[in-house]
């Protein structure tokens, strides 16, 4: 099995409990040599602020490079490009570009007048600074807002065709799943990588609310390992096991990028690369 590249998603503290745990995420991943790390925003933009300081910092002080979140939600053109450009001015030239979820409660994404309509209208400005790699969402079971998986498709295929240069997929359960949505994305004409996002699932009952909320297909054998394992307190040891498994089925097929959603918890995510075979980078000294 070949060693994949692989980079990690966190999301910024609320909390000083929250900044502790992200750190030690960091600490914890960092040596396993990502290719970049990512920070979200919150739902509506509620973290804005909160991510532009935990970008600057993990920037600043691991030496890893950062890919901000940036979303179109609550903010107008100036305000958003604003945000890109102070990313710029202090080293972070990766950007993942989103719509964006519209805030808890609210009927929708709705732009603003003076915002960004649409991802690929923020992709199309952020391409036409010059100044960052763009990486976008993909989605390989149909969006719960798309009309079909085809228009799902299409739309990826607009994100690129605007100026991004890669999409990291929303997860999924099953190897097969991404094998067809990039079967499908080639057939439509996309060449720009599509990265499979990895969720080694820290609280089933958690990660099944959200797999229902975003689509996301759930494997009755999955469920049934699930409510099996928490009987024999095994939960830990079957999520790594699934997650390995499913990383292995994609190595296999051809995939040479894995992407983790981390949800600032680092232990299942490190010793899934452990099992592939990402191990921590050993850094020679010179003793002479």
């Amino acid at each position: 099995m070949t060693r994949p590249t692989v980079s990690f998603e966190f999301f910024p503290p609320k909390s000083l409990e929250g900044s502790f745990r992200l750190w030690d995420c960091v600490n914890t991943l960092a040596p396993l040599d990502p290719t970049f790390v990512s920070v979200t925003y919150g739902a509506g933009g509620t973290t804005r602020q909160l991510t532009h300081e935990a970008v600057g910092t993990i920037h600043k002080t691991s030496g890893l490079t950062v890919a901000a979140h940036l979303t179109c939600v609550d903010a107008s053109r100036d305000e958003t490009m604003a945000i890109a450009q102070g990313y710029a001015d202090v080293g972070v030239t990766e950007i993942v570009a989103l719509r964006g979820d519209a805030p808890k409660g609210s009927d929708g994404f709705k732009a603003r007048a003076d915002g960004f309509a649409s991802s690929v209208e923020l992709i199309e400005a952020l391409a036409g600074t010059g100044k960052f790699t763009i990486r976008v969402g993909a989605y390989p079971e149909q969006h719960p807002e798309a009309a079909s998986q085809k228009a799902d498709i299409d739309w990826l295929k607009r994100k690129i065709d605007a100026g991004a240069t890669s999409a990291i997929t929303q997860f999924f359960f099953s190897a097969d799943t991404f094998f067809r949505f990039r079967d499908a994305c080639v057939a439509a004409g996309i060449t720009a990588p599509i990265i499979p996002g990895i969720l080694p699932v820290e609280n089933w009952a958690g990660a099944r609310k959200f797999a229902q909320s975003c689509g996301t297909s759930i494997p009755l054998t999955l469920a049934q390992g699930f409510e099996n394992a928490a009987r024999d307190g095994t939960t830990d040891l079957y999520a790594t096991a699934v997650a390995t498994q499913l990383c292995d089925n994609l190595l296999q097929g051809g995939v040479d990028h894995l992407h983790f959603y981390t949800l600032n918890r680092p232990e299942l995510t490190r010793d899934v690369c452990h099992a592939l075979g990402v191990s921590p980078k050993v850094r020679l000294q010179n003793v002479a």
